[in-house]
């Protein structure tokens, strides 16, 4: 699981080193504050999501999280470029929220296991979805806005399918 927190700071690190983002102007402190918070986002739904990958008993559960860990590294991707730019570091590790959900979630199992991991991507989405629709209004780099567009469609899907998932355990 710090794998991918290495992998996601060296993956940063290396795109400022080659200054691929250069012509990238540097943006608000909101900007900058819902990168972080997105990144943040991310991390926390791949490290619930893969603890989900072996713990769920339901397929479709296990299927949503496999989805989710794809999704949200892909996400945290396209992002990236931003975050070399603009000086923005990668979180290391889950926020004590999503600690605290992950440590909840280590000791259930079975049924219980899957309805408390769902019900956690539900609300986690529906965070998200508020903070990108708020970005997408109110950013004002071009580049930025369309990243954040795409990151809101995937989010809203995510919080969908979860909501259906919901409603079937």
């Amino acid at each position: 699981m710090k794998s991918i927190a290495k992998l996601i700071c060296c993956s940063i690190l290396s795109i400022s080193a080659l200054s691929i983002t250069a012509n990238v102007q540097a943006q608000s402190d909101d900007d900058k504050k819902f990168l972080t918070t997105a990144a943040q986002s991310d991390l926390n739904e791949i490290k619930l999501s893969q603890m989900a990958e072996e713990k769920a008993t339901n397929p479709a559960v296990k299927a949503f999280a496999q989805k989710m860990v794809a999704e949200h590294n892909k996400m945290s991707m396209s992002m990236q470029p931003f975050a070399a730019s603009w000086g923005v570091s990668p979180p290391a590790d889950m926020d004590s929220d999503h600690q605290k959900e992950y440590e909840k979630l280590s000791g259930l199992s079975g049924a219980d296991f899957d309805k408390e991991y769902i019900d956690q991507m539900v609300s986690d989405h529906a965070k998200a979805l508020d903070a990108f629709t708020t970005e997408a209004k109110d950013t004002k780099d071009a580049k930025f806005r369309a990243a954040v567009l795409k990151g809101k469609t995937m989010v809203a899907a995510h919080k969908n399918m979860a909501y259906d998932l919901k409603k079937k355990l």
